[in-house]
């Protein structure tokens, strides 16, 4: 389980999934993103319903996934794979799902570039470690394993 920042410090918990090469993002987590809802558990469920009744079939891409909340504990929550997340923003009317919907496409440009060049994979490694504070030292240590 990871958490990707998104918006200003804004985080979207995701899973990536190794054995289907998927990842999954919280529902919860965008909605709350996009709508600035302090209920967006509420929006979801009201969305749920709506996109039910018009004949969406993205209630049934749910994937319930276990992260963990403020209170550290662990929830069920829903999530959906990255290219079901924009059938989902395409549901939310938010200034907000224009600059998600080209995250997302950068993201998916990365790693596509990544598939075909390797060593792009540990340069970004690298760059996200000395973000976090890692020193260069500790980086070699762990890409020479």
């Amino acid at each position: 389980m990871s958490n990707i920042k998104l918006f200003e410090q804004k985080q979207v918990r995701s899973h990536w999934d190794e054995e289907n090469e998927k990842w999954y993002l919280s529902v919860i987590d965008i909605i709350e993103i996009l709508t600035g809802s302090t209920i967006p558990k509420r929006y979801w469920s009201d969305l749920k319903k709506k996109l039910t009744n018009e004949g969406s079939q993205l209630y049934e891409k749910i994937v319930q996934l276990k992260f963990e909340a403020a209170d550290g504990k662990k929830y069920a929550t829903d999530c959906l794979e990255t290219q079901d997340v924009f059938r989902l923003i395409q549901s939310i009317p938010s200034p907000k799902a224009e600059p998600f919907k080209l995250w997302l496409s950068k993201v998916a440009a990365e790693r596509l570039d990544e598939m075909q060049d390797p060593e792009l994979t540990i340069d970004r490694a690298v760059e996200e470690y000395l973000q976090l504070g890692y020193s260069e030292n500790w980086i070699n240590q762990r890409l020479e394993r």
